[in-house]
């Protein structure tokens, strides 16, 4: 494994970082983890021209497997892969990213724009930093479109990609802001406390909350409340989201597996039809009875498709069965 040598202010947080974590602890009952074990590390990226970037991450299963880097969606932050993350560390190492603005991460340096050619370029640098080359990338909605288009950039051994963002109509982008947007707010009336309360159904966004844009559970509905209020980056990618043709062309140097919540209410299940007619190459797969947040919803589900995406192509073409529970699109 490449050391790394953390630049300020990654080198500060790490110290930091290092001094709180402590031997033993609790462990989470819902994801098996031990807590400690979610405190942040942070790495600086220095893209060639750019500002530096730190983003915040943890990593997990580390000599075990190729690497498979994580990346959440627009309002989230890396725990949403908490329900999956214990089986997949059992296969790789994996490392899972807070992108800037989001969860523990700082936000990106005002002169960096957030289109997607930036974005691409300072992951690479973030990827170099953390010492790993062309990694699966397991990604989910806005992580979904900059995963496909670090693919096609010859970042990634392969991707899978949940919801991806930006194969949507002008009227369906509108209608998923608007209820991004009324999430937030609504969030935003909970008590600034540390144990937020579930919101009463009064203040709940129609179709936002109870298993569509965020996890079912009083736990991860906490969580996600708070990162979705807190989101710094918020209204910037949003911004950057309307720019036209967020993604165009094939992706021929890697696999590419699309999942989509069969009770997607936020990216209707019908986008998968246009990630297919952009990338013929790709398998799409149906989850059945998930909303946008399938790793929530169907943990063991996903968990059999990420690891199915992400290993070598069997031998023996009988082993598709691996899919059960599971339906191809088209």
């Amino acid at each position: 494994m490449t050391t790394v040598a953390f630049s300020s202010p990654a080198a500060a947080w790490n110290r930091r970082a290092s001094q709180a974590r402590a031997p033993g602890g609790p462990t989470n009952e819902r994801t098996g983890i031990p807590d400690t074990a979610h405190r942040a590390w942070f790495v600086e990226g220095r893209p060639a021209g750019f500002a530096p970037v730190t983003v915040a991450y943890e990593r997990h299963g580390q000599g075990l497997g190729e690497p498979l880097v994580l990346l959440h969606g627009a309002g989230h932050h890396r725990r949403a892969w908490d329900p999956v993350l214990p089986t997949l560390s059992e296969a790789h190492e994996t490392i899972a990213l807070d992108l800037p603005g989001f969860g523990e991460s700082p936000d990106l340096h005002p002169s960096l724009s957030r289109d997607l050619t930036t974005t691409v370029a300072w992951m690479e640098s973030v990827f170099a930093s953390l010492g790993i080359e062309r990694p699966h990338l397991v990604a989910h909605s806005l992580g979904g479109l900059i995963a496909l288009r670090l693919a096609q950039a010859g970042l990634a051994r392969t991707v899978t990609a949940i919801a991806p963002a930006g194969f949507w109509t002008e009227a369906e982008r509108r209608y998923a802001y608007a209820v991004l947007i009324m999430a937030r707010q609504g969030a935003r009336l909970l008590p600034q406390t540390g144990k937020v309360p579930v919101p009463p159904e009064s203040l709940s966004p129609p179709n936002a909350l109870n298993g569509r844009l965020v996890p079912r559970g009083t736990e991860a509905l906490i969580a996600e409340l708070c990162t979705l209020r807190q989101a710094a980056a918020f209204k910037e990618t949003l911004r950057a989201g309307r720019a036209p043709h967020l993604f165009s062309g094939d992706i021929p140097g890697a696999p590419v597996t699309i999942g989509w919540g069969s009770r997607d209410r936020l990216l209707p299940p019908w986008q998968a039809q246009r990630v297919k007619a952009a990338i013929p190459g790709a398998r799409l797969v149906t989850l059945p009875g998930c909303g946008h947040v399938p790793m929530a919803d169907a943990p063991e589900l996903v968990a059999r498709v990420l690891l199915e995406a992400t290993s070598p192509p069997p031998a023996d073409a009988s082993s598709r069965n691996f899919w059960r529970g599971t339906r191809d699109f088209g």
